[in-house]
């Protein structure tokens, strides 16, 4: 079994590896769109002001009390619901909102002293409530450009783990080597795990490529474990890998799956964290978000290396990812077919 399986594997390994075009596409393009960001987004900051307050919602036209307070009448204030002040503070340490605020009772207030906009936003609120209680904080400013790199490895991946591995079996299926492959001793656990492993090892070593390269070029912050982040990166191309072999398993027509994919894929990108927080969106944008691996993985990733989140913190993203492996993966082997007639 073992010595199929590492055939099938070794195989497939020379194959991409012999396709140097789409090599080179999948190492250049996400450095290009990495460095193109940085000098777009790198500027100086930007005017508008956002601020976190801790309250399950907020409404400007309420009545007086804790969400009628003045301050949340001010303009060009973009003011951001905030569950609790643990969730808040690594948020204003790096800067990410630029103030944050606890108006039920006395109100009072967490500033980031290092912040300019913060400076600024703290004598907004000064002026609509002279006792509010001021709590200071340190902390340097995370840029665009760190909190995006993520979010350019994970749609890397995502692609990767999607096409890689759902046109390849689609195209073994439709060329009649799948055919072949049935009237040899592999079974489809054999091949499937195969072709899994090919692609994860792959994307790995394309992965740390670009982890290495564009922090040579744009010395990204990150302040985690490393470990951590190889354990994200392993699971997360797991669990989109064998989503990926469910549309492949069972489908010959190239249209199909190419829909399906995309199907998948643009959701995935515009919701899933890549490009913009999904803070101030609606609730059920966020709900809705965390359906998607791909959000599970950029979330782990992101509390590692801008937060330095240990294990505890991201284990219910580590299961949620190794959950939907196993379920993706039965389904696959479930329902996949040497040949559809």
């Amino acid at each position: 079994m073992m010595r199929r399986l590492f055939a099938v594997w070794h195989a497939r390994n020379l194959e991409f590896l012999r396709d140097r075009a789409t090599l080179i596409f999948t190492l250049l393009l996400p450095m290009m769109l990495v460095v193109g960001m940085g000098f777009v987004f790198g500027g100086p900051p930007r005017a508008l002001f956002k601020v976190g307050v801790i309250t399950p919602q907020i409404d400007k036209h309420s009545q007086p009390g804790p969400m009628g307070h003045p301050f949340l009448q001010e303009r060009y204030v973009d003011f951001v619901p905030i569950a609790s002040a643990s969730d808040g503070l690594p948020k204003i340490t790096h800067q990410q909102i630029d103030l944050l605020v606890d108006l039920h009772g006395t109100p009072r207030y967490w500033v980031n002293t290092d912040s300019p906009k913060g400076y600024i936003v703290e004598k907004l609120l000064l002026a609509a409530s002279p006792g509010a209680q001021r709590q200071p904080v340190t902390g340097a400013a995370v840029r665009y450009v760190d909190w995006l790199f993520p979010g350019i490895l994970g749609m890397n991946m995502m692609f990767s783990c999607l096409f890689g591995v759902g046109y390849v079996v689609l195209r073994y299926r439709k060329n009649g080597f799948l055919k072949r492959l049935h009237a040899t001793p592999l079974t489809a656990f054999e091949f499937l795990t195969a072709q899994v492993l090919s692609r994860l090892c792959l994307i790995l070593f394309v992965t740390t490529i670009l982890y290495v390269g564009i922090g040579t070029i744009i010395h990204f912050h990150s302040s985690g474990n490393l470990l951590l982040l190889v354990l994200i990166a392993v699971l997360g191309c797991l669990s989109m890998i064998a989503l990926g072999l469910t549309i492949a398993a069972a489908i010959s027509s190239e249209e199909l799956v190419g829909g399906l994919l995309n199907l998948l894929t643009w959701p995935m990108m515009l919701v899933s964290g890549i490009w913009f927080s999904l803070e101030g969106s609606p609730r059920w944008v966020q709900w809705g978000a965390h359906i998607f691996p791909l959000t599970h993985l950029l979330d782990a990733e992101r509390a590692v290396m801008l937060d330095g989140a240990g294990l505890a913190q991201i284990t219910p993203n580590l299961a949620y990812l190794a959950a939907t492996t196993l379920v993706f993966l039965a389904f696959g082997a479930w329902s996949f077919r040497w040949r559809v007639e």
